[in-house]
């Protein structure tokens, strides 16, 4: 993909601590109007890699833009067109949240209540309480408030569910969802494996601060392997199972094979179509799987 294509393009893109590695030679694209999943568990570099690209903190090494533009020099138009949900979510305490959330709105310019009110209601958000008497589900949801109030163009969640309850996390894929079809793009740094496989067009897999692989979800279980199960009506040869190409550990028991499938399923059906088939079970790859296959196959390569 074309840089001058994408909303977000890194190029090495690195952070050192120290000593201490944050992300190394991150090479990225987000898409416009994807929804990007970034996946790894706590400590990965998801984070540092989100506070690079808003600047702020700086890189040790690599480039990174957004819109196009340079993250250090421009990074100011580019909060304009952003929303955040930072991790670690610090709000001011004293303020209620109706009173944050206005004098947010008064930094950008001006939103429309209105719109705050609705994504409130959605949200069951409290805004006629002080932020410091909320629960961290219900400050979760007022950071998730001012995040969308104002139509960002790019949106950046770091691990926005955390604390919600499972009626608010759908309601919050639903945002999610809402905002793809109005052509924003959304970045979601997470470590919650269905939820990036229930919202996400691609994701990026990070582990100790290297991106491992940028795919979509139907690539990633494309390559991952699949059990199966064919039943026959009668007694079947194992021979004629042997040496398909992406078939492995077969094990026929009398009118049953059993299976390992990666790739295409396509040859090892013609097979068994040449018997009578009586019934197919699939065992579908879960993205835990896929991510934990990702995650061992690197870790055995570090040297």
């Amino acid at each position: 993909m074309n840089a001058n294509d994408a909303i977000v393009h890194t190029s090495k893109l690195t952070k050192f601590y120290g000593k201490r590695l944050g992300i190394e030679e991150v090479d990225l694209d987000v898409k416009r109007g994807e929804v990007f999943g970034y996946l790894g568990p706590n400590g990965a570099g998801k984070t540092t890699t989100i506070r690079t690209l808003l600047d702020f903190i700086h890189p040790t090494g690599g480039s990174a833009t957004v819109f196009g533009l340079d993250t250090r020099r421009n990074s100011i138009e580019i909060h304009r067109h952003v929303g955040y949900l930072q991790g670690e979510l610090k709000l001011y305490g004293n303020l209620t949240g109706k009173d944050l959330l206005r004098y947010l709105g008064n930094l950008r310019g001006g939103i429309d209540w209105n719109y705050v009110k609705k994504l409130a209601s959605r949200l069951d958000c409290e805004l006629s309480r002080k932020i410091s008497t909320l629960s961290h589900g219900n400050k979760q949801k007022l950071g998730l408030v001012q995040a969308f109030m104002h139509k960002p163009e790019f949106l950046v969640l770091d691990e926005p569910t955390q604390g919600l309850d499972p009626l608010m996390q759908q309601e919050f894929y639903r945002l999610i969802t809402e905002a793809r079809n109005e052509g924003q793009t959304v970045f979601l740094s997470s470590h919650i494996l269905p939820e990036v496989e229930k919202v996400c067009d691609r994701i990026g897999i990070i582990r100790q601060g290297r991106l491992i692989t940028v795919e979509t979800i139907e690539v990633l279980k494309s390559h991952a392997v699949r059990q199966l199960e064919i039943h026959f009506a009668g007694a079947i040869p194992k021979d004629r199972f042997i040496g398909i190409s992406g078939v492995r550990d077969v094990v026929v028991e009398n009118d049953m094979l059993r299976c390992n499938v990666i790739g295409s399923l396509d040859t090892l059906v013609k097979v068994a179509a040449g018997f009578e088939v009586v019934n197919i079970l699939s065992h579908e790859p879960s993205l835990e799987e896929i991510f934990m296959t990702y995650y061992n196959e690197d870790k055995n390569n570090v040297k």
